[in-house]
């Protein structure tokens, strides 16, 4: 399936989940928010949530600092 991640299509396996996503992106260490066609999906959600073809998804790093 194609999807599009911050701008950029990627094809994904189909049935993946945004988890799996994100720990091939190696971004399940840190703090990201994550928003698929316009919607946040919670952090609690993140396992479950089925990805499909032409999602467009979003996601940002929250970066300490003052």
């Amino acid at each position: 399936m194609k999807v599009t991640i911050n701008g950029d299509e990627r094809e994904l396996p189909d049935g993946s989940t945004l988890v799996a996503l994100l720990e091939l992106l190696d971004m399940t260490r840190g703090r990201v928010a994550v928003e698929i066609n316009q919607e946040i999906i919670p952090r609690s959600q993140h396992k479950q949530h089925l990805l499909h073809d032409g999602d467009k998804i979003e996601i940002v790093h929250a970066i300490g600092g003052g």
